[in-house]
């Protein structure tokens, strides 16, 4: 019985077939020039060929191994570690080390000095200890001067992870036609003319009945198109922005770098809380100017409390205000506006990055946003504050808000707003609230009560966005990125 010529077989991969025939095996340049196509069409042809068992596509991955700009250097002076050995025949002090070599080049040596057993270290002292033999990560190094290498041991990986060697890898293909393919192509196959896309023309003069129509698969599965939007944690702050901006808030914009006293003192922190730790803030080397028109009644409310309070006694000092920070929170920058507008009515809000000294873990980064905002006005209440963060959680589209007490050195009451997640099962805390202390607002001469609230960004973009790390926030994942919906 002859064999048919299958309907979707396409002139290339006819061609590609015919040329298989004439030898036993191809590379992808000499299969193209056979078959007198690119190879690009070649090879799509070949791996269509392949998919209908006519023809074999064996792919190989070769490693590649060569020398970075610091390999060669190395390799034509010697690793740090030989250069250290062979200049030492005594024990020698680490001192007596740094004059000889670089700093850095010293404390690269002497890892691996101690992982080679070439010395032992014993407080100040570098020992040599043993033979210092040629090992094979040195020998590779040799090697690899002459050109790039293929065939390496393990000890390349120590090379590369020293960034001395990078590896790329190599592909080759070679194209086999296998039994089938070889019948079907004896049999004969007809090139004919064919038609790749209908035109007005092509239907019109009525040309496409007695051509052939190339077939398409219209359940064939289509290359996704990715449009280009903003990134997911973007979007969610710029629909935070939205909602206080319909709710008639103000955006405003201050510095990362504060002084002690916008950051701390204004806000009735003491000299000595905790947060003002090297732990938890990032300190600077500089510092700057105070505002003259507040050091005194920021100093008086600190050590005796002006009449309000007792204050937090002891000595307040002005050297310490003065020194500069990484902002730990937006509130620094609410506080110097309240401060500069001090007359009513104000409604305020801030999103921006605030910095602590945090380890990082699923949960927490040195580096974060913060949603801050404020309220002064005659006659507002506590009851406003709990009603203005529900309205802005409810539009964020958290159904279920509560809240429950808190405490901060700067507003008396103070809440901390929870939210219901639904999935988790459990009540999820979003950020601090509260209403400032007058220790705070007296010496800034604001007469009025003043609603505040700093609200963690990140924890929300993590309900939001369904995830568990927050690092993923910032991670370079372009399959997340691409596949994260807009609405």
């Amino acid at each position: 019985m002859p064999i048919t010529q299958p309907p979707n077989l396409t002139n290339n991969e006819k061609r590609i077939l015919q040329a298989l025939l004439t030898k036993d095996k191809f590379s992808p340049e000499d299969l193209a020039k056979s078959a007198e196509l690119n190879i690009e069409a070649s090879m799509q042809s070949a791996f269509l060929l392949a998919e209908k068992g006519l023809c074999d596509v064996q792919e190989t991955v070769t490693a590649i191994y060569k020398l970075t700009k610091e390999g060669e250097m190395y390799a034509q002076v010697s690793l740090p570690e030989r250069q250290v050995i062979n200049s030492i025949t005594s024990p020698v002090s680490l001192s007596e080390l740094k004059k000889k070599f670089p700093p850095q080049m010293v404390g690269i040596a002497l890892g691996w000095l101690r992982k080679k057993k070439w010395v032992r270290i014993e407080g100040d002292m570098i020992i040599p200890e043993g033979k210092a033999e040629v090992e094979e990560d040195e020998s590779i190094l040799s090697k690899l001067k002459n050109g790039p290498l293929s065939d390496l041991r393990d000890a390349v990986k120590d090379l590369i992870k020293r960034n001395l060697v990078e590896k790329t890898e190599k592909k080759s293909r070679i194209i086999t036609i296998n039994a089938k393919g070889k019948a079907l192509a004896s049999a004969g196959l007809v090139i004919e003319e064919e038609i790749a896309q209908l035109t007005p023309t092509i239907i019109t003069t009525g040309s496409w009945k007695n051509a052939r129509i190339r077939p398409y698969d219209i359940h064939t599965p289509i290359k996704p198109v990715y449009g280009a939007k903003l990134h997911p944690y973007q979007r969610l702050i710029n629909e935070m922005r939205q909602i206080f901006l319909e709710m008639g808030f103000t955006e405003i914009k201050g510095d990362i770098v504060q002084s002690s006293f916008w950051n701390f003192d204004a806000l009735f922190q003491p000299q000595d809380h905790p947060a003002r730790e090297m732990q938890d803030t990032f300190h600077l080397s500089t510092e700057c100017d105070l505002p003259e028109v507040y050091i005194k009644p920021v100093k008086e409310m600190h050590e005796s409390g002006s009449g309000i309070s007792r204050g937090w006694g002891g000595k307040w000092s002005e050297d310490i205000a003065r020194k500069q920070v990484l902002r730990t929170h937006t509130t620094a920058v609410t506080i110097k506006y309240l401060a500069d507008h001090p007359d009513e009515p104000v409604k305020a809000f801030c999103i921006d990055r605030a910095y602590r000294r945090e380890a990082i873990d699923p949960t927490h980064t040195p580096e974060f946003e913060q949603l801050e905002g404020v309220v002064m006005d005659k006659g507002v209440s506590f009851n406003h504050l709990l009603g203005c963060l529900t309205e802005f959680y409810h539009r964020m589209g958290f159904d279920e808000v509560r809240f429950r007490p808190g405490y901060f050195p700067y507003t008396e009451p103070s809440v901390e707003p929870e939210v219901y997640i639904e999935s988790r099962g459990k009540w999820v805390e979003l950020g601090g609230a509260g209403v400032f202390r007058k220790e705070v607002t007296s010496p800034l001469g604001i007469k009025y009560p003043v609603l505040a609230w700093g609200l963690g960004v990140s924890r929300v973009a993590m309900l939001r966005l369904g995830l568990k790390d927050l690092r993923e926030l910032y991670q370079s994942d372009i399959d997340w990125l691409r596949k994260s919906t807009v609405v």
